[in-house]
């Protein structure tokens, strides 16, 4: 059994579908095994509590100021040789990137170089990832761009920002009429499918680096015992929208 630990600062969505994931038996061989958090206040605690994964909190550099640059890379650096001491201690063999509102330092993605991955809303990580590209920013940069497409993108993470080695990614077409919100909710659709389904290609084995690109083994009928499994969540994942549709509508 493989362990794996979910890096959040946010609401916990994509948190939650991964847990969800493992709990309907959909992500094998690999267990939720710890949240860890930059932000004692985020709605992904209680997710996580609620679920029985352990938690720990970590201050970094989210939402502190501090007097000078170097300071700041300091508590970075600190954050960074705590978190690495806990995910050894927790024997965790994957991290995942989930909404974490902090750029890692090269001692912990040198530490699991290739076992961290992150999410990105978006499918053109050259136009619309890096600094300053997160969440309704990424969302409102593509609108104003006239973008026909958007998606998203599972990704290795690296020493750079949203330009590690590319895993998976989903399309979504954008509607006219389009508003970042809007784009933004059909985007976290696929982000709650995609997700897990990277996890599990690397948990299995299925994913080699070779001069900086992602190789994905599909063979054989991987995919098709995956699309298999992932029914029951793409089911489940449908009758919470109709719920929350049947809610707004009393």
């Amino acid at each position: 059994m493989r362990h794996l630990a979910v890096f959040a600062s946010g609401r916990g969505s994509n948190f939650r579908a991964i847990a969800d994931h493992a709990r309907l038996g959909i992500l094998q061989n690999i267990e939720v095994s710890l949240l860890v958090t930059n932000d004692s206040n985020a709605p992904v605690v209680q997710i996580a509590r609620e679920d029985s994964i352990p938690n720990v909190i970590i201050e970094g550099v989210y939402r502190r100021k501090f007097a000078s640059k170097h300071d700041k890379e300091k508590a970075r650096n600190e954050f960074d040789e705590r978190a690495v001491g806990i995910l050894k201690e927790h024997q965790i063999d994957l991290v995942a990137l989930a909404g974490f509102m902090q750029v890692l330092g090269p001692r912990i993605v040198e530490a699991y170089r290739f076992r961290i991955m992150n999410i990105h809303p978006a499918k053109d990580l050259v136009r619309f990832g890096g600094a300053g590209m997160f969440g309704k920013h990424v969302h409102a940069a593509v609108l104003d761009a006239g973008q026909t497409e958007s998606g998203c993108t599972v990704h290795y993470v690296d020493e750079s920002v949203d330009r590690g080695p590319i895993i998976l990614q989903s399309a979504v077409s954008v509607e006219p009429g389009d508003t970042p919100e809007a784009l933004a909710e059909r985007i976290l659709i696929q982000e709650h499918r995609t997700y897990p389904k990277a996890i599990q290609l690397h948990t299995d084995g299925r994913i080699a680096v070779r001069d900086g690109k992602a190789m994905i083994d599909l063979s054989g009928g991987w995919l098709e015992r995956w699309n298999r499994r992932q029914e029951a969540f793409i089911n489940y994942q449908a009758g919470l929208r109709n719920e929350r549709l049947l809610e707004s509508s009393t």
